[in-house]
């Protein structure tokens, strides 16, 4: 699977833009993807948006940057490099979205699919399996990133947000939830709760 992280301008596809795209090969954690664009002059720009991912003004409108399309073409390219593509993250319907729109927009050859992996549903049942109350907020989920991050032993994102950062820490996340071990060299330094590791096999040799 391909562990994604965009940043944007807002929340809505239809009326803001990528800013940021950052994304990992799963099964070869090696294989990273980052690169930052230029918005297209009509996107609605959010300024607390702004406050999570630390870009300027200056940093959307840069001349030096490529444009948006041609960042989510340069992604949609390194991806099909990609054996298992499936799209992952946290809440990647978000991220996919946004790709989606984007690619829709500038009449870009989307062949992502529509299904994704979602962190947060994999750390709620995981926790409850274990019978630990996730957060929750008028009955319904509030667990977020940190939150997982926290659970499976890691230290929470830290702001600026960065797309590469974020999906760096989700694909950790999902290998200790998924594997009970760390697979991103960043953060071997981080022990694996107990709860996460999965016992080692016995083997018995006759002879």
């Amino acid at each position: 699977m391909i562990v994604v992280d965009v940043e944007t301008t807002g929340i809505d596809p239809q009326k803001n833009s990528i800013i940021s795209i950052g994304a990992v090969e799963f099964e070869s954690p090696y294989n990273q993807f980052y690169r930052e664009c230029r918005v297209d002059v009509d996107a609605q720009i959010n300024p607390y948006a702004l406050e999570r991912n630390g870009f300027t003004l200056e940093n959307l409108f840069d001349p030096g940057k490529i444009n948006v399309d041609q960042l989510v073409e340069s992604f949609l390219n390194w991806t099909r490099k990609i054996e298992l593509r499936t799209i992952a993250g946290e809440n990647p319907g978000f991220d996919r979205e946004f790709l989606l729109q984007t690619a829709n927009k500038y009449n870009l050859n989307w062949d992502l699919g529509y299904r994704v992996l979602d962190l947060h549903t994999l750390s709620y049942v995981h926790q409850r399996i274990r019978e630990v109350k996730p957060p929750m907020k008028n009955g319904v989920s509030d667990l977020n990133l940190d939150d997982t991050l926290n659970y499976v032993g890691l230290e929470k994102e830290p702001l600026p947000h960065n797309a590469l950062n974020g999906a760096l820490r989700e694909a950790e996340a999902f290998a200790r939830l998924l594997f009970g071990r760390n697979i991103m060299p960043g953060f071997s330094s981080f022990e694996v709760p107990y709860y996460l590791r999965k016992p080692v096999a016995r083997v018995t040799y006759f002879i």
